[in-house]
C-alpha cells in the first residue's frame, strides 16, 4: 500500500511540475509569438496596399453584419475577419485592406489579404495562412497567380480554365480548381465588402 501511495505522490508531483513548466514555456513564447504574427499582418498589408504609410483598424467593423452580407450575396464559405484603413503620410484615406478566411479551400481553409484602393482597384492579394498540396494549390501563394488580381478594377473576378481573356478572369491553376476557386470567392468577398460597407464601387 505504501508503495501505491509513494507512486501516485510521485506521478502528481511529476503532472504538477510539468504543468507550470508547460505553462512558463507558454507565457514567455506568448507575446514572441503574437509579435511574429503582427508583423507578418503588417507586412501583408504594406504588400496589397504599398501606398498606404500607416494602417489603422476600422472602427465600424462588425463580423455579424460582414458575414450576412457575405451570406446575401452567396458567400456562405467565407468571413470577413479583419479591415484596416490604409493612410498616406497626410493622415488621407487611400484604400483598405479587408482580411478574408474561407473554408473552401482544398486542405480546410486558408486566410489572406485583400488591398483595396479608394477607386476600387484592386491593389494586391497576400496569403496569410495556406496550407494547400505541394506544387498544385500551394501555387496560389506565388506571385504568378496573385498578380493577376493586381491592378484590377472590376465587380467581381471569375476563374477560367480556358485562357478567356478579361480584366475580371483568373487563369485556374492546373490541377487545383478548388484552391483557385477559393482564393477567388476570397477575394470576391472582400470586393461585396468594400462596395457596400466602405463606400466604394466600380467607376464610382
Amino acid at each position: 500500500m505504501n508503495n501505491i501511495v509513494k507512486n501516485t505522490m510521485i506521478l502528481t508531483a511529476i503532472t504538477v511540475v510539468s504543468g507550470l513548466l508547460l505553462g512558463a514555456a507558454y507565457g514567455i513564447t506568448k507575446e514572441p509569438i503574437a509579435a511574429a504574427q503582427e508583423n507578418t499582418r503588417q507586412e501583408a498589408f504594406r504588400t496589397v496596399l504599398p501606398d498606404a504609410s500607416s494602417f489603422e483598424a476600422y472602427g465600424d467593423f462588425n463580423t455579424e453584419s460582414a458575414a450576412s452580407l457575405l451570406s446575401d450575396n452567396g458567400y456562405t464559405s467565407d468571413e470577413i475577419t479583419d479591415v484596416q484603413i490604409g493612410t498616406d503620410d497626410s493622415g488621407e484615406t487611400v484604400g483598405y485592406v479587408i482580411n478574408v478566411t474561407s473554408s473552401e479551400a482544398y486542405d480546410g481553409t486558408l486566410s489572406l489579404s485583400v488591398g483595396i484602393a479608394a477607386d476600387g482597384t484592386v491593389k494586391g492579394v497576400e496569403m496569410l495562412s495556406i496550407s494547400e498540396t505541394a506544387g498544385l494549390g500551394m501555387k496560389a501563394d506565388e506571385a504568378e497567380f496573385k498578380d493577376q488580381f493586381k491592378d484590377k478594377q472590376v465587380e467581381k473576378f471569375t476563374y477560367t480554365k480556358n485562357g478567356e481573356e478579361g480584366d475580371d478572369m483568373i487563369d485556374a491553376i492546373s490541377g487545383a480548381t478548388i484552391t483557385t476557386n477559393s482564393v477567388v470567392n476570397a477575394v470576391d468577398s472582400a470586393l461585396v465588402y468594400f462596395q457596400n460597407e466602405l463606400g466604394g464601387g466600380v467607376n464610382e
